[in-house]
């Protein structure tokens, strides 16, 4: 649906264009926010997001934005393996919060489509 689309793939390649943002982790403090929790709160407040815009979705709809959103995060785990555990910069925080909207936007346009 998703995952699987140009608009995804051309995400992806955004993505990989801005890989020295996260050449340089934080060090890992105890306590604080790794990348994969940022990743996880944003993927997961979004998804939220577009379940609260569109209420009237069918359950088999839901769970398959669910496993796509799974499998974006499994595909930012896999690029940001080097990193996951490490403490996010300012800068690496900001990028994955536009580039985790950018992908609620593919959620959202795949949805409008689904419902004309």
């Amino acid at each position: 649906m998703v995952v699987e689309s140009d608009g995804y793939l051309s995400l992806i390649e955004y993505f990989t264009e801005n890989l020295q943002l996260f050449e340089r982790a934080g060090v890992f403090e105890e306590g604080r926010e790794s990348i994969e929790d940022v990743v996880m709160d944003l993927i997961a407040s979004n998804l939220m997001t577009v379940f609260s815009q569109n209420p009237d979705l069918d359950a088999d709809l839901r769970f398959t934005l669910m496993q796509e959103a799974d499998r974006v995060m499994e595909d930012l785990s896999e690029v940001l393996t080097s990193v996951w555990c490490q403490c996010p910069t300012v800068e690496q925080v900001a990028f994955l919060e536009d580039y985790v909207s950018l992908v609620k936007n593919l959620f959202d346009s795949a949805i409008a489509y689904r419902m004309e």
